[in-house]
This record gives structure tokens, C-alpha cells and sequence, in this order.
């Protein structure tokens, strides 16, 4: 059964992460399905845009700490957003957490729930939001991704719309979207990508600049001995020794 399910209309195809058993967290098996996806949306004339939504509560959960995708692959998929000849869009209507946040941010436009939070929560289980920077930190108030990166504090959708993580709120995210992929879908195809170009350039520059180093300092962090202790800790529904 595909952890990716998809559908379309009238020019828009939504991807909707179908794995609710472990929060639609990032898993090897569902990043690789996504970027299959993404492929066959850039190669079909007929999508004008995507839609990235989800199933359950939980957009993503971040990484699948049981079965991660390799840092190469997730980097892969996170420049393949950035850099798909059509809009990507998140839809969010409930919890991202970690790396699911790093695909919130490589969308070119996010709507989110009222009631929808956000967290970075590496730093809570011994490693640092390194790869997913590559989108985000071009994006985000700086002081806020200070604030966020080092505390790990959950925040709601007004304060990621006000940092720059999301484009809207609303009580029905679906009703916010509306107007958003009737205009999509009123653009040519080529407008579309000369202009998403534009406005990607910073975040692909970054790409180009950091991603190699960022990649082998998650490697590292990721086999650390805090990191061993932090992942047991969570998988155990425990605290971790460093807890003061």
C-alpha cells in the first residue's frame, strides 16, 4: 500500500502523505514514494500545481527515528520542492514537527489550521535542525528561528505566519486555499516557473552553498553518543539523562 496518496483536479494534483500509523513521519520508504510523485507531477503537462496535505492529525511527525531516510535523499527531496517547475503548496491541518517543518518551508506557499502547532524538536533528542535550514533559514525571522531552533518550544500557526513559515491561518484551511489555486490555476505554466524561479534563487544558492557541509554535520550529530541517548529516550517515552 503506497504511503502516498494522489488526486486531481482541474489542474491541481494534491500528494497527501498516507501513513497515520507513525504520524506520517519521514521514513525512507515515504520520501522516496514522495519523490517518485513530485517526478510524475514536474513530467505531466496537465498539473499546473501541487498540493502537499496529509492524513490524521499530524502533517509530519519529522524523521521516522526507526527506518530514517539517508540525509543525501532528504536533501534530494527538499531541492526537488524548491525546485519543481510548479507551485508546491503545503496544506496543514494539525501538528509538524522537526523535518516535516523542513517541507512545510520548501513550499512556495503554506496554509495552515487555527488550531495547527509547530515544533523543532531536535534539539530534544541530541541533534540540531541542520538539513531542513537549507529551506528554512533564508525564510524565517531570525530571532524567532533562534528562539525555536535552541528551545524547541512549541508555537501556533499565527506565530509561524508571523515568522514567516506560513502564508495563512484559518479556522477551515481548505477555504483559505480556495482563492490561492483559483489563482494558480488562472496563470500560465511558464509564467509560473519563470516567476517561481525568482522568488527561489536565496534558497537555491543556499542549497548550492551549504548543503554538503550540512548533510555530514547531521551525520555526525546523528551518531553521537547524546544523540544514542536522546532517540532511546524518546522511543522509550522517557527523559533523557542531560534533563535538568
Amino acid at each position: 500500500m503506497s504511503l502516498i496518496s494522489t488526486a486531481s483536479e482541474r489542474g491541481v494534483t494534491t500528494l497527501t502523505l498516507d501513513s497515520p500509523a507513525n504520524r506520517n513521519a519521514l521514513s525512507a520508504r515515504l520520501v522516496g514514494e514522495l519523490a517518485d510523485a513530485l517526478t510524475a507531477c514536474a513530467k505531466d503537462p496537465a498539473v499546473r500545481a501541487v498540493v502537499l496535505s496529509h492524513t490524521g492529525g499530524t502533517f509530519s511527525a519529522g524523521a521516522d527515528l526507526k527506518e530514517p531516510p539517508n540525509p543525501y535523499t532528504f536533501v534530494a527531496l527538499l531541492r526537488q520542492i524548491v525546485e519543481l517547475p510548479k507551485p508546491v503548496v503545503a496544506r496543514v491541518a494539525g501538528r509538524v514537527r522537526a523535518g516535516g517543518i523542513g517541507l512545510v518551508g520548501s513550499c512556495d506557499i503554506a496554509a495552515a489550521s487555527a488550531d495547527s502547532d509547530f515544533a523543532f524538536t531536535e534539539v530534544r533528542i541530541g541533534v540540531a535542525p541542520a538539513v531542513i535550514s537549507l529551506p528554512l533559514l533564508p525564510r524565517l525571522e531570525p530571532r524567532a528561528a533562534a528562539r525555536y531552533y535552541l528551545g524547541g518550544e512549541r508555537f501556533d500557526a499565527a506565530e509561524a505566519a508571523r515568522i514567516g513559515l506560513v502564508t495563512a491561518v484559518a479556522d477551515d484551511v481548505d477555504t483559505a486555499l480556495a482563492p490561492v489555486l483559483d489563482g494558480l490555476r488562472r496563470a500560465s505554466p511558464g509564467a509560473l516557473d519563470a516567476t517561481k524561479q525568482l522568488l527561489t534563487a536565496r534558497v537555491r544558492e543556499t542549497f548550492d552553498r551549504d548543503a554538503e557541509d550540512l548533510v555530514q554535520r547531521s551525520a555526525s550529530l546523528f551518531a553521537s553518543a547524546e544523540a544514542r541517548e536522546g532517540m532511546t529516550a524518546f522511543l522509550e517515552r522517557r527523559d533523557p539523562a542531560w534533563l535538568l
